[in-house]
């Protein structure tokens, strides 16, 4: 018998929301079948493409050498670091999800923590499908002016949260 001290809580999360799901459908609860449709939405959506992400990424870990990385994105990289993070996160598809094992692989390959949570920035506001979306509906002008403000934002929050947390000497859990 599974003692309920040995079940994480994220699956006993899980099955409640199971839980939630089939009474919703049950009493036809729009909230819970809307969450329930939006979930599975989502869900198809990672499914699709989280593959090619991690096939992506497999290759990133063997093709890319460690010493390219620690040159370009590590301690001697500079200003220019925040450059190619920029580059590297522009033709991301499918939202933040994917930019986390990236943003490990790079850290693993001896990334700087600020470049890491850099490119995490840069994930989440200058991926290009994102802008051309987003243009089509608020103007190049507008998109313009938004990478514009906030490109050195996110370079100024990678480098204070990154500066603040090596500080408090800490470090991504390794896993090898």
């Amino acid at each position: 018998m599974i003692k309920p001290k040995n079940i994480p809580l994220s699956a006993i999360l899980f099955a409640v929301f199971f839980i939630f799901a089939g009474i919703s459908l049950l009493i036809n609860f729009k909230p819970g079948i809307a969450i329930t449709k939006n979930f599975g939405l989502f869900s198809i959506q990672m499914l699709k493409v989280l593959p090619a992400v991690f096939i992506l990424i497999g290759l990133f870990d063997v093709w890319i050498k460690k010493e390219t990385v620690i040159k370009h994105l590590g301690k001697g990289g500079g200003i220019k670091s925040f450059m190619w993070v920029f580059l590297l996160a522009a033709p991301m598809a499918g939202g933040l999800l994917p930019g986390f094992p990236v943003a490990y692989t790079l850290y693993k390959k001896g990334a700087r923590l600020t470049v890491v949570l850099t490119f995490l920035g840069a994930v989440g506001i200058a991926r290009a499908p994102m802008v051309f979306f987003e243009s089509a509906f608020l103007g190049w002008r507008f998109s313009v002016i938004r990478i514009i403000a906030s490109i050195p934002l996110v370079v100024l929050t990678g480098i204070t949260l990154g500066k603040a947390l090596e500080k408090n000497k800490y470090t991504l859990p390794q896993k090898d």
